[in-house]
């Protein structure tokens, strides 16, 4: 058995309504000058609405600010124009509201915050990064369990792909899991982060590394999402579904502190040089991805089969995997998900830029079995 280590330390509140106990928490966290992080899309929402009512009671000299041009695949730029207006207006808390790419921008601009000259190229996640303002999380989308986790991903300035920023110094010091604040995102979106949850949970299990607690915390996101996600999808007003996905999408996110897989690897390229949603990307590459590991270590799927219900205990290591591979690409495609990449955009041209970004993604190297580049350029390929 290897050294390793759990933790967990994530307040959490979890409920219909409980935004409501956000005004009095930020004192309790010293935070009196607030800097909510967003996007655009969000301010015409009942989520935003919701989360600005929770400000406005309290203190007489409390002030908030809001920063809301992040992008959906989040930007250096982005995290530096919140960093400059928390430190125009002596912000001292940062609140991310939204999906992964809000929570991230806000999670990674206190970085900035604490070193405004710094160029995130440059980020040395061994520095000293005590005493970065401190942060709370409320998600919009059930999906990307960056909520519950300690690093954020920002394409920095010049490049062309993704950069991870990681320190136990970016969780969240609180997080608001409140389905009234998702109840009006569009079904396909619900689908597509409900997705991005469900392979997060597949393959934090399946990652070779031992966190026996990681692989309890994933079996079950697995058992929640396969139960709630279709009545999510169907009824968005579904507050015991909505909270079902809430919980199960920061399942995922503390599961996959074991790392993921390869299909990760392949859809973080696809975001990056095709514009695919990340979640979409997830959901059209897992299923090849699964049958690819399947052939080489049988057996590898039988729990998460029994996790979705499946009567697979007595079955062969390759019926098991079998008839849970076919459950999870139904279960996709019953989501509403698209059958192939080439649907989304994706062309045969793009194959080589996406095998090389993909082979570059440490994601893979911790997938159940070893895979070479030209593995990920055939399952680019099988998934087109």
């Amino acid at each position: 058995m290897d050294n390793t280590c759990f933790n967990y330390p994530t307040d959490t509140q979890v409920g219909p309504g409980v935004i409501g106990q956000l005004n009095g928490l930020l004192p309790t966290l010293g935070v009196h000058r607030p800097l909510v992080v967003t996007d655009a899309g969000l301010l015409a929402t009942d989520a935003y609405k919701k989360l600005a009512a929770a400000l406005l009671p309290g203190e007489p000299d409390r002030d908030w600010y809001l920063f809301s041009d992040v992008q959906p695949n989040p930007t250096e730029a982005n995290t530096r124009g919140a960093a400059e207006l928390a430190l125009a207006n002596d912000c001292d808390g940062v609140i991310g509201l939204g999906g992964g790419s809000a929570l991230d921008a806000a999670k990674v601009c206190r970085i900035l915050i604490k070193q405004p000259q710094l160029k995130l190229a440059n980020y040395d996640w061994e520095a000293d990064w005590s005493g970065l303002l401190p942060f709370i999380a409320v998600p919009t989308t059930a999906g990307t369990g960056s909520e519950v986790g300690r690093s954020g991903v920002v394409t920095p300035d010049g490049a062309d792909s993704k950069g991870m920023y990681f320190h136990p110094e970016l969780l969240a010091r609180c997080v608001f899991l409140d389905p009234e604040l998702t109840t009006g995102l569009p079904a396909g979106l619900t689908a597509a982060t409900g997705l991005d949850a469900l392979t997060h949970c597949i393959e934090s299990f399946t990652s070779p590394i031992f966190q026996p607690m990681c692989d309890g915390i994933a079996l079950e996101g697995i058992r929640l999402i396969i139960h709630a996600l279709p009545t999510a999808i169907a009824n968005g007003s579904d507050l015991d579904a909505r909270g079902e996905m809430l919980v199960a999408a920061a399942m995922g996110g503390v599961a996959f502190q074991k790392d993921l897989g390869a299909t990760h690897s392949l859809a973080h390229p696809l975001s990056a040089i095709c514009g695919v949603h990340h979640g979409t990307a997830n959901a059209i590459c897992l299923p090849s991805v699964m049958r690819f590991n399947a052939q080489r270590q049988p057996g590898v799927y039988r729990r998460i089969g029994i996790a979705c219900g499946l009567d697979v205990v007595s079955c062969s290591d390759a019926d098991a995997d079998d008839q849970t591979i076919h459950f999870i690409d139904d279960f996709i495609r019953r989501c509403g998900m698209p059958p192939s990449l080439e649907e989304v955009g994706v062309e045969e041209q793009h194959i080589e830029a996406l095998a090389d970004q993909a082979w570059l993604d440490p994601c893979h190297q911790t997938n159940p079995v070893p895979v070479t580049r030209e593995d990920l350029k055939e399952l680019f390929l099988k998934a087109l």
